[in-house]
């Protein structure tokens, strides 16, 4: 029984060293951390490239500045704000919601919405049955007058044999 015990006694000690090597491992944000949020940046240098994946020197002094803004605790939204306020708003990847920046989210649905209407009425507009040509005196041109002297022939053709 004393084995036991002892045993038991010897497992919760390792059991506390174990808990207390993960509570003593360093806060340090992780590169998915760091990468969630300067994906949503550009690279203010390239054009059109997001912070994650430039390959610049610039760029990763900026993915580390976000890794030690992360660490000191500040939000994704602080961090985008300092960007913003120090290299402009065209460091975002999605551009701000005011100013002439709603037309970005406003215009492609009505474009896409205008064509569709188009299209719609062009459609119908092709698959209308046309009216019967009228004459010069305005009634509508008899439906069995030939117009082709060859079609006039076959047709004489054909009373015939009936």
């Amino acid at each position: 029984m004393k084995k036991y015990l002892i045993s038991i006694m010897l497992a919760v000690l390792m059991a506390g060293l174990f808990v207390g090597i993960a509570l003593a491992q360093d806060p340090t944000p992780t590169d998915d951390e760091v990468n969630a949020i300067a994906k949503q940046l550009y690279c203010p240098v390239c054009e059109n490239t997001p912070l994650d994946v430039c390959p610049t020197e610039a760029c990763r002094q900026w993915r580390d500045l976000i890794r030690e803004q992360l660490n000191e605790g500040w939000t994704e939204n602080q961090i985008k704000q300092y960007f913003v306020e120090n290299y402009g708003a065209r460091v975002l990847a999605e551009p701000p919601r005011q100013g002439l920046n709603w037309l970005v989210y406003v215009l492609p649905p009505l474009v896409i919405l205008a064509g569709a209407i188009f299209l719609f009425r062009a459609l119908r507009e092709w698959t209308k049955p046309r009216a019967a040509p009228a004459d010069h005196s305005g009634a509508p041109a008899a439906a069995s007058a030939p117009k082709d002297e060859y079609v006039a022939r076959l047709e004489e053709e054909l009373k015939k044999r009936n």
